[in-house]
């Protein structure tokens, strides 16, 4: 049965965790990925980080602990989807910024 994993209330994210963890730009990555496909579920190994499996693990820790993410344990494996509505309930704006820069053309 899948369990899930502790992650802050909205009234409990803290804007300086979340400018922390979006300052990595491998975090940044996730969660951008994540914002340009609304409502998608992305399993840890789903996303081409260029690290460890421990660098990984401590990057999803930081994103879901500032509460950009929801992780669900699986057992063997983690899924991730961005917290869209809990984000868009505490930071309206930054939400639009992150979903505005996840649709922008790279380069």
């Amino acid at each position: 049965m899948p369990e899930e994993l502790a992650h802050p209330a909205p009234e409990a994210m803290e804007l300086g965790a979340i400018f922390a963890a979006l300052a990595d730009p491998l975090r940044r990555q996730v969660v951008l990925t994540l914002a340009a496909e609304p409502g998608a579920v992305i399993p840890c190994g789903g996303f081409a980080l260029p690290v460890a499996k421990a660098t990984r693990t401590h990057h999803f820790r930081v994103l879901r602990e500032a509460g950009l993410i929801r992780q669900v344990d699986l057992g063997n494996g983690r899924t991730n989807r961005l917290r869209l509505e809990e984000l868009r309930q505490r930071f309206p704006a930054l939400v639009e910024l992150l979903l505005a820069e996840a649709r922008r053309p790279p380069g």
